[in-house]
């Protein structure tokens, strides 16, 4: 256990680097007005902090900067969330008066605001294959070649996609599909519609569809293509801001996983309710090493959907991401919440 004068030169040493970026000296600790202490008893008590690992000595300098595990007392033991202003409440909540046709949509617009509040990057994970369940499929020929399959979720996610019409199909027989498709796949969720095509859908369309293959080789691309977790970014740029991360390969190795929508998802993907914060080397990915990613759930109707989550350096306003994401996940439910009911 730390003494109550190491946690407060603690918190002092991770306020200041965290504002400046700069290594901290104990005259610096020593002149703030809730530091009682002379700059020798403050230059002590740093080294017993470096000792016991929550502090570290950059070679170049004479002063600390916080550690992993610093930062892990600090956010476990120490952390009092930021409350939004009325003006930050009162953005949100213009944002969802806005009428969105679409879930995606609003998920869409709300990782753009989480990532303007906090000035890091944004990722948001929309309405998860696992729980959501199909509740209708139309496919509408556009032309000889194409037709737009649309998918509705229980969750009222939609997905739109252009999907090849093969060459010599009788479009007719796109209302008989669709038809079995409802029949058969309505509340399936969407991870097993694939698994359901390639069985039990197969044989029905094989007896009762005249032209089996095309319809098969038209309905493959279609769930192929719904089978991707939708991730959603935004302020991607916003790490490049970050003093951290000049060293062009870094920021590369970064961008290289943002390309990479499975590994993201695993990464951001929380498991439980609540707030989940995940420093450095906790991560699963080296290039994340030197970052922290802070995640919370939301949910529709008690049922979980996806994952609000922000990318920032280790040294991150823990405090201030905290208290975004805490009010911004319970107010996203909210409104979801209440246009599930208001559509069922």
């Amino acid at each position: 256990m730390l003494t109550e004068r190491q946690l407060l030169i603690l918190k002092a040493i991770i306020d200041d680097y965290v504002c400046h970026a700069e290594p901290v000296g104990s005259r610096s600790v020593s002149k703030r007005e809730d530091m009682n202490f002379s700059p020798a008893t403050i230059r002590n008590e740093m080294a017993d902090l470096e000792e016991l690992g929550f502090l570290e000595k950059p070679h170049s300098s004479a002063g600390r900067i916080p550690s992993q595990k610093g930062y892990r007392y600090f956010v476990d033991h120490m952390l009092s969330p930021t409350m939004l202003t009325k003006n930050e409440v009162a953005d949100i909540r213009l944002m969802y008066e806005e009428q969105f046709v679409e879930v995606e949509k609003l998920i869409q617009q709300s990782a753009k605001i989480l990532s303007s509040l906090t000035s890091y990057t944004s990722i948001v994970l929309g309405p998860e294959l696992f729980e959501s369940t199909l509740k209708q499929i139309q496919l509408v020929p556009i032309s000889k070649e194409s037709a737009v399959a649309i998918i509705v979720t229980d969750t009222g996610h939609v997905e739109n996609q252009t999907v090849s019409i093969p060459a010599g199909f009788d479009v007719r027989e796109i209302e008989k599909i669709v038809n079995i498709l409802n029949e058969r796949l309505k509340g399936v969720p969407l991870i097993h519609l694939r698994h359901k095509l390639t069985t039990e859908i197969r044989d029905v369309l094989a007896k009762y569809v005249d032209q089996y293959d095309h319809s098969m080789e038209m309905l493959n691309q279609m769930f192929r293509q719904s089978n991707n977790e939708k991730v959603f970014y935004a302020g991607k740029t916003n790490i490049l801001t970050q003093p951290e991360f000049n060293d062009v390969s870094r920021v590369r190795d970064l961008f290289n996983i943002f390309e990479e929508d499975q590994l993201v998802s695993r990464l951001f993907r929380a498991e439980q309710h609540g707030i989940k914060i995940k420093i450095g080397e906790e991560n699963e990915f080296a290039p994340f090493d030197d970052c922290s990613i802070i995640t919370a759930t939301y949910s529709i109707d008690g049922k979980h959907l996806g994952t609000v989550g922000v990318l920032g350096p280790t040294r991150m306003e823990y405090q201030r991401v905290v208290g975004v994401l805490d009010f911004f996940s319970k107010d996203l439910t909210q409104v979801l919440t209440k246009r599930y009911q208001n559509n069922n």
